[in-house]
């Protein structure tokens, strides 16, 4: 099978660091999201400076350098699905980050999961194609392996619950079938998203550190599709305030 075929050399034909250019004193923590209104709001709370910009073919996407209780921190708006995902990240990467926090919305596989609820993911599920550029083949990939005990402690500061497992990462959003959800479910998974796998197997293919956490959209446990707070604009005021959780994270980290 093609998926099998991972070529684990270092170097490729097109490498970032021929597309862009390292930045001096690029901040030392990166925090992304993939909401526009939710990064849209989070960014209005700061005092930003471009720094770069990512270019593709849809347009250019900056980069921001913001202050957050006096640490300088990147921020930047990931785009949904790996392929693009992972390629933005990997320009950043040569830019000079070093560690990526990524808040992403997921469908839950557990109804008795809350809207927005807080969700860290332990192993990804990679029913997708990208990881397997990154990563030798497997059914699942390890993820959230530095920082988990240390998110939980952000949580436990600001009185925030959550729930941690097994997340499915698939890469085809109208796929997601009756059937499929069964099995997933039997392998352990708690909910559904885009791009985890993948971004976990290009951090340790690159050597940077990841986190990153869920807050809980759509529900897929039920006998009808529940999109509940899908919508950007859904419950925006709160899934601002889980955004800033991610520099708290951010704080402890280079504070340790």
């Amino acid at each position: 099978m093609l998926l099998e075929e991972f070529d684990p050399t270092y170097d490729a034909i097109i490498n970032p660091e021929m597309i862009v250019s390292r930045i001096d004193h690029f901040p030392e923590v990166t925090v992304s999201c993939f909401s526009k209104h939710l990064f849209e709001s989070v960014l209005s709370l700061f005092d930003a400076e471009k720094i770069a910009e990512i270019q593709s073919a849809v347009g250019s996407n900056p980069v921001y350098r913001v202050e957050y209780k006096g640490k300088m921190f990147a921020l930047f708006q990931s785009y949904v699905g790996e392929p693009l995902c992972v390629g933005q990240y990997e320009e950043l990467i040569a830019m000079g980050s070093k560690r990526l926090i990524l808040l992403g919305n997921c469908g839950v596989l557990d109804r008795s999961i809350q809207d927005c609820g807080i969700i860290i993911p332990t192993r990804a599920i990679r029913d997708e194609g990208t990881s397997y550029h990154y990563a030798k083949p497997s059914d699942t990939i390890e993820v959230n392996k530095k920082y988990r005990e240390t998110f939980k402690e952000v949580l436990r500061d600001y009185g925030y619950p959550f729930v941690e497992g097994t997340t499915w990462t698939i890469d085809a959003c109208y796929r997601e079938t009756k059937e499929k959800v069964r099995h997933r479910k039997e392998q352990g998974a708690i909910c559904v998203e885009m791009e985890c796998a993948g971004m976990q197997a290009l951090c340790d293919f690159r050597g940077t550190e990841f986190f990153q956490f869920f807050y809980a959209g759509d529900n897929l446990d039920h006998s009808t599709w529940e999109p509940r707070s899908l919508s950007g604009r859904a419950r925006l005021d709160d899934k601002t305030k889980i955004m800033l959780l991610a520099f708290e994270l951010g704080l402890k980290i280079m504070q340790s």
